[in-house]
């Protein structure tokens, strides 16, 4: 496709820019000249310092290297108990899989430092509802635990050990806790770096004027409060790649910043969020007024229909949308979430929201005398007057 459009696409390994002379090496020694470059070196998977890293068995993922050897780990060793470090959404859809299309094979364990799975997406009261239905499935979830240790026995992990001194048997462990930028090229290059990866203007321009660069390798800001944040989510990557294409063609369309929106599917569950939960929101300041409203898939009467649960967060102070969270056991409510995070990027209030009404439709929604954004901001209205 790419070839098509008369691009020329080069397989090999970038070893050196040469800013000065505008030219890129690669590996076999070949030079690209260019009049502007575009940085999107992606990030890769952090593993902590731990004794026993690197151990066989322990196991990342971040693209489908990683995912072809874990399945070949799986069918070439005996492997039953499955411990994951780390309970973010990508832990959790993959522990979620596993057990899902191998029921009964094998003792699938969580650990979490923090006081909840998913804890970056959700408050501990939508949380809750999540660690009981996945406890349900047959998944151990240990929080506020953290991992001193992995144990081996000829070069293989065998096992993980705990703060607490309690030792876990593992016949393969993953750590998901997160991902790092690959910066090496923009620090050889010499460009300027932010807290969390190459610092970037809101048209993708790097502090060299003919570098432009986007996606988990660049520092992004927040929308709410214009802060400094990694933001390594596919969508924004999409975006700016986007972007720094019409900045190049002439065009000055500026990043809007990010909510760190998204989702993940863990059996028949849909979760998803946007924005600030109510812990992040304090941690910035904000004082909030939040609500959680039960809502259903389809009209009540109507067979197959399915609940879904929605927590809008806001400011006391504006009234403005702060952030959504949504737990659903049908994958369409779950979309909602979008609505959530348009309501935001627009600055809507409570009293904006008490106004919303959805296409409704008794097969596709609730009744609009139900519709759980208008009923959230209408609670957390009543919460405000009777303060």
């Amino acid at each position: 496709m790419l070839a098509a459009q008369g691009i020329t696409v080069v397989q090999n390994e970038v070893t050196r820019v040469d800013a000065a002379r505008k030219i890129v090496v690669v590996a076999d020694g070949k030079e690209f000249p260019y009049d502007k470059l575009y940085l999107a070196t992606g990030a890769s998977s952090f593993v902590p310092p731990l004794e026993g890293k690197d151990l066989k068995g322990v196991m990342t993922l971040r693209g489908l290297a990683d995912a072809e050897k874990i399945k070949s780990y799986i069918k070439a060793a005996t492997v039953r108990n499955i411990i994951f470090i780390g309970a973010g959404f990508i832990s959790m859809e993959i522990a979620s899989l596993l057990a899902e299309t191998s029921p009964g094979t094998f003792n699938i364990t969580v650990i979490e430092l923090m006081d909840r799975p998913l804890p970056l997406m959700l408050d501990q009261d939508m949380s809750g509802f999540v660690r009981e239905y996945l406890e349900g499935k047959g998944l151990l979830i240990k929080t506020g635990e953290k991992v001193e240790k992995l144990l081996g026995q000829e070069g293989k992990v065998i096992g993980v050990q705990l703060a607490s001194g309690e030792i876990l048997d593992a016949d393969m462990v993953f750590m998901n806790v997160g991902v790092r930028p690959n910066l090496a090229l923009a620090q050889d290059i010499g460009l300027e770096l932010g807290r969390f990866g190459i610092k970037v203007n809101s048209f993708q321009e790097t502090s060299d004027p003919h570098i432009l660069a986007g996606g988990d390798c660049v520092e992004k800001f927040n929308f709410i409060t214009k802060k400094p944040t990694p933001g390594q989510l596919r969508g924004p990557a999409v975006v700016q790649g986007r972007l720094a294409a019409k900045r190049l063609a002439g065009y000055s369309i500026a990043f809007p910043g990010v909510l760190d929106a998204g989702g993940c599917k863990m059996f028949d569950m849909t979760i998803a969020a946007t924005g600030f939960t109510e812990e992040n929101a304090a941690k910035e300041g904000f004082a909030t007024v939040s609500a959680v409203v039960d809502s259903r898939s389809k009209h009540g009467m109507i067979p197959g229909m399915k609940p879904w649960k929605l927590k809008l967060v806001f400011d006391q102070k504006s009234q403005k949308l702060l952030g959504g969270q949504i737990i659903s056991h049908d994958v369409a409510p779950a979309r909602e979430i979008d609505a959530v995070t348009a309501f935001i990027l627009g600055g809507k209030t409570i009293a904006d929201l008490t106004t919303f009404t959805s296409a409704c439709n008794p097969d596709i929604s609730s009744e609009p005398s139900a519709e759980p954004i208008t009923i959230a901001a209408e609670q957390a209205l009543q919460k405000l007057l009777s303060r």
